[in-house]
């Protein structure tokens, strides 16, 4: 039974507990530092669990400490927590959702030794259907890593990679729901100027969408695959395929994800 910690009732962290409590996990019990009153009151009334402002209140007896605040005030929750009771012999491990922060910063301001897992989640969290990817620390043990693992699962899927690649995750998972959500806005523009009203055109755009997502997920055939399988020779998939090619959709993405990548880079060094 995993206590855990939660440090940040913003919408990643209220996201991780909306997943745990929906997946029924074995968690023993729940705990969310959140300072603001307002906000403490609406975490609290809608999952039923304790919320505290105090980091140094909320992380005695807990085994995971998730810190899910912005990079900003990753300072600010290390400082708090190097003055709380970090408890070895409970084997706690420590797991920031704050992006761009390395490890080995979060492990230069804790206890010589003490685990760390950076994690790189996405919004879809929110809805159960999250890509978080981990990047164990110097001192994480794989049961521990397992752990961080089960927990994450229950909001979507979960990878491992080496924390040089966490830059380029960024650029992919981390920043992909916007790149999708502007083809969506795309679409549905385009299909208002072919005169359909903007809720039918809307509903058209977003299941079909929903629908070549979980094709994607369910069928063994890869994405080329599949779209060679709905592009008749000379119809009209194919004459929209032509424009998209000769309009530079493979170069502008591959643009745009190298682009966030540097700048993932960019803000990972500004917070060391």
């Amino acid at each position: 039974m995993t206590r855990i910690a939660v440090i940040g009732g913003g919408r990643i962290g209220e996201a991780l507990v909306a997943g745990l409590l929906e997946s029924g996990r074995a968690v023993k019990d729940i705990v969310i530092v959140e300072p603001h009153a307002d906000r403490a009151a609406l975490i609290a009334d809608r999952f039923g669990v304790r919320v505290t402002g105090s980091v140094a209140d909320a992380v005695v007896g807990a085994d995971l400490l998730v810190i899910a605040v912005k990079p900003g005030d990753v300072d600010t929750v290390l400082t708090q927590l190097g003055k709380a009771e970090l408890d070895a012999d409970r084997d706690q491990v420590l797991v920031s959702l704050a992006a761009g922060v390395p490890t080995a910063r979060l492990e230069a301001k804790l206890p010589a030794g003490f685990p760390v897992v950076r994690v790189m989640p996405n919004t879809p969290m929110l809805v159960g259907q999250g890509m978080s990817v981990l990047a164990p620390g110097r001192y994480a043990r794989p049961e521990q890593l397992a752990e961080v693992t089960a927990v994450l699962a229950s909001v979507g899927k979960v990878v491992t990679v080496a924390e040089s690649q966490m830059d380029a995750v960024t650029a992919v998972s981390g920043s992909g729901p916007a790149y999708f959500f502007l083809v969506v806005e795309a679409m549905v523009d385009a299909a208002v100027g072919l005169g359909l009203t903007r809720d039918v055109a809307n509903q058209l755009v977003v299941q079909t969408m929903v629908g070549s997502a979980a094709l994607l997920d369910d069928a063994e055939q890869s994405a080329v695959e599949l779209r060679a399988a709905v592009t008749s020779p000379a119809g009209t998939t194919a004459a929209a395929l032509r424009e998209l090619e000769r309009s530079g959709v493979r170069s502008a993405f591959m643009e745009a994800l190298h682009a966030a990548k540097q700048r993932s880079a960019e803000q990972g060094r500004s917070v060391e």
